[in-house]
């Protein structure tokens, strides 16, 4: 990737839904040109997808929850708890870690009932789960604006 590649990476990242147009314009490239690069950049896999993002509260889920979880260290466990996260939707990110805990999950729930309803009925229950610590957020500081791109 050179630097218009770059500068055309940091502009959708700031606003996805510029038109090609107004991309072209602020990376200093006529529109075929920088059309070509974006779908270069998309058939490569460094543009991943175009996304809304949207606001908590509109959709009832302004509740979050960080919540680590301990799962029994062998492979068959872990897949198994891995594959279940993927039916929960309102578990929203999921990682699994190196050392303790062994998977950190971002939960968006409409409220604190809700949430426990989800530990009981689902988060508790998951094969191979022993563990199961809960951090409520209290406020957003910084919120993802994308990944840092040189200039």
């Amino acid at each position: 990737m050179d630097r218009i590649d770059l500068h055309i990476l940091r502009e959708l990242q700031e606003d996805g839904r510029l038109t090609n147009q107004e991309l072209a314009q602020r990376v200093g490239l006529s529109p075929s040109p920088c059309m070509r690069r974006v779908r270069q950049l998309e058939q490569d896999g460094v543009i991943q997808g175009y996304r809304a993002i949207v606001a908590p509260e509109a959709v009832g889920r302004s509740f979050e929850v960080l919540v680590s979880i301990e799962v029994r260290r062998d492979r068959e466990a872990v897949e198994a708890f891995e594959a279940a996260l993927q039916d929960i939707p309102d578990v929203i990110e999921a990682y699994r870690l190196f050392g303790s805990p062994g998977c950190l999950l971002r939960i968006a729930v409409a409220d604190l009932a809700a949430y426990e309803r989800l530990w009981i009925e689902r988060l508790t229950t998951l094969g191979g789960v022993t563990e199961v610590n809960s951090q409520i957020i209290m406020k957003r500081i910084k919120e993802p604006k994308g990944l840092p791109v040189p200039d």
